[in-house]
């Protein structure tokens, strides 16, 4: 009996020890297989919802559905899995009221993850009551995610990933074009320096390259900010919003992607998802349209080009690879 028990503990020794080697083998062999099942990040991009709950419709602006639109926006967020983070990138509100932006954060505080934002030329008041510094204290009185206490941040939401969100507004006259200032310009420098092996990925209104020309909105300084950003071999999706177009662009291991707005034509946001490899990363895009049928259709008919702002299949859902 003794014998018998030894020999079947050695028996199921081999076949534990046999199951340890075929699992470090895997682990060895396979590394992309191991990384994509725990180096993966998933987020929402939503831009330009210019939420207002008293303005009519505009030639191209449906504000009157705005509180409905970013509703539905929200709750198809909320039913997608494992979501690690939503990004604002700018003109939360349409007009730059306290009680608008209050109102906004009231729907924002329904989403079931962290949410964050940039500026937008809507959000600021020349001038006004509204400030930056007043419109980011209100926020964080509400959102307890939100902790900066600066116009331009960054935050790690993930090991081996690092969101940058930039301020492109203009606060000195009324304009729509955008400027990334020399103090800004310095800080991202560093901070790019200390994220040398990280995944980076930038949140910003204005963008470096437009989806369609219009120099009334075009970002004044965009060569400059384009040269910083080439100096690092790090992988960037840059992600911009202020043109309501649906548009990508890739440049080397840099994918530029410009997303539409929520009360304008297409109605949309994106889903973007990283995975993160040993030599290159995969990046997914999804554009999920809001499901309100009868304001998109009526937004649609109130543009002339729709397909401009809709963009073309690899603009709306496709897969890039980026070479670290």
């Amino acid at each position: 009996m003794r014998k018998k028990y030894v020999k079947q503990k050695k028996s199921h020794f081999r076949i534990n020890f046999l199951l340890i080697i075929i699992l470090i083998f895997a682990l060895v062999k396979m590394p992309e297989v191991y990384s994509a099942g725990f180096n993966n990040l998933k987020f929402a991009q939503i831009s330009d919802a210019h939420f207002s709950n008293f303005e009519k419709n505009t030639s191209f602006k449906m504000l009157e559905s705005s509180p409905e639109l970013l509703d539905d926006a929200i709750e198809q967020v909320n039913s997608t899995p494992k979501i690690n983070f939503v990004m604002f990138t700018g003109d939360l509100i349409n007009m730059p009221y306290e009680k608008q932006l209050n109102a906004f954060i009231k729907h924002a505080n329904n989403l079931c993850c962290p949410w964050y934002a940039t500026f937008g030329n809507h959000d600021i008041s020349i001038g006004g009551y509204l400030s930056k510094k007043t419109y980011f204290d209100i926020i964080r009185s509400q959102n307890p995610d939100f902790t900066t206490t600066e116009r331009y941040y960054s935050f790690v939401p993930k090991r081996g990933y690092k969101a940058i969100a930039l301020d492109t507004t203009i606060d000195s006259e009324m304009t729509s074009q955008g400027i990334i200032d020399e103090e800004q310009l310095t800080w991202l420098d560093n901070e790019l320096k200390g994220a040398k092996n990280s995944v980076i990925i930038i949140f910003m209104h204005v963008p470096i390259k437009q989806p369609y020309k219009s120099d009334n909105h075009r970002l004044r300084n965009s060569d400059e900010v384009l040269a910083l950003l080439n100096k690092y071999n790090n992988p960037m999706v840059i992600c911009s919003g202020h043109y309501h177009s649906v548009k990508v662009f890739q440049q080397g291991n840099k994918l530029f992607v410009a997303s539409p707005s929520l009360v304008s034509f297409p109605n949309a946001f994106r889903i973007v998802n990283i995975n993160s490899q040993k030599n290159k990363i995969i990046v997914d895009l999804y554009l999920k349209e809001t499901r309100l049928e009868e304001v998109q259709m009526r937004a649609k008919l109130r543009i002339i080009g729709s397909s401009l702002l809709y963009g073309e299949e690899n603009d709306r859902n496709a897969t890039y690879e980026l070479k670290r």
